[in-house]
């Protein structure tokens, strides 16, 4: 079997004295679609920012394509950062800038390419989350969905091999999430990327996941396809899908 591309090995993340996660190890395969489920304050988030490293194990390691990112020098993970786009929560748009510049933004850091190079991937990606009409307009101008399409832009627009998804669909209402959800579906698709999607909403776990995890007390509680997530039988996973405030999980 091909090895990992992302892998966690027994990764603990402590915050003032609080353990976050508590020996977290997982495997991620290329052109996998994974989604990360749990509890707000279970951990997702931070899981995701190892990956990246804008966070370091206190304990453990996290591999990227074999190479120990926890041992790398900063020139080093650079390279490794260009392979990975990242959407955040917020999408994280600078109001000061245009649509398009918040698109070319990472392209522009790199300086691997032209003005005219970055203009014309610009334009690419705005098309494919279907945002060509709004590449001169402001963040202020734009609704919730519309943001984070922008930011989803602004991941893809180095073609990268990894897209990392923040809690893609908070904050939308039912059809827009839909949409984001439809758009994330399609574009691992047409650009053949491996994917990791925090979420607490179910409704798009099951839709875009090829594999579910979730996390639990800082530890992967579950770790299977949507269709076992729907039939386990343990009382923790089916008590978060179903939403209920009765059960092993403290409602804190």
């Amino acid at each position: 079997m091909e090895s990992p591309l992302i892998q966690l090995e027994n990764v603990h993340r402590a915050f003032n004295g609080q353990e976050v996660l508590s020996g977290v190890s997982l495997s991620i395969h290329r052109g996998e679609s994974i989604v990360v489920i749990g509890q707000s304050g279970c951990g997702k988030s931070v899981l995701l920012k190892h990956i990246i490293r804008l966070l370091s194990p206190d304990k453990g390691h996290v591999y990227f394509d074999g190479q120990d990112l926890t041992a790398m020098r900063f020139h080093e993970l650079v390279s490794v950062r260009q392979r990975i786009g990242m959407l955040f929560q917020s999408a994280a748009l600078f109001d000061s800038m245009t649509v398009a510049e918040n698109v070319g933004l990472g392209l522009k850091e790199s300086r691997q390419y032209s003005k005219k190079e970055i203009a014309e991937r610009v334009k690419e990606k705005l098309a494919l989350v279907g945002l060509s009409n709004a590449i001169e307009k402001s963040p202020a101008e734009l609704s919730g969905g519309m943001r984070k399409r922008v930011g989803l832009a602004r991941a893809i627009a180095t073609d990268p091999e990894v897209l990392l998804y923040d809690e893609p669909t908070t904050g939308l209402d039912p059809i827009t999430a839909d949409m984001i959800d439809n758009l994330i579906v399609s574009l691992n698709k047409k650009l053949n990327v491996t994917s990791v999607t925090v979420t607490h909403d179910m409704k798009s776990a099951f839709k875009i996941a090829d594999r579910i995890v979730m996390l639990y007390q800082g530890r992967v509680q579950f770790d299977g396809s949507p269709e076992q997530v729907r039939t386990t039988s343990d009382p923790i996973v089916r008590q978060f899908i179903s939403g209920s405030s009765q059960g092993p999980i403290q409602v804190l």
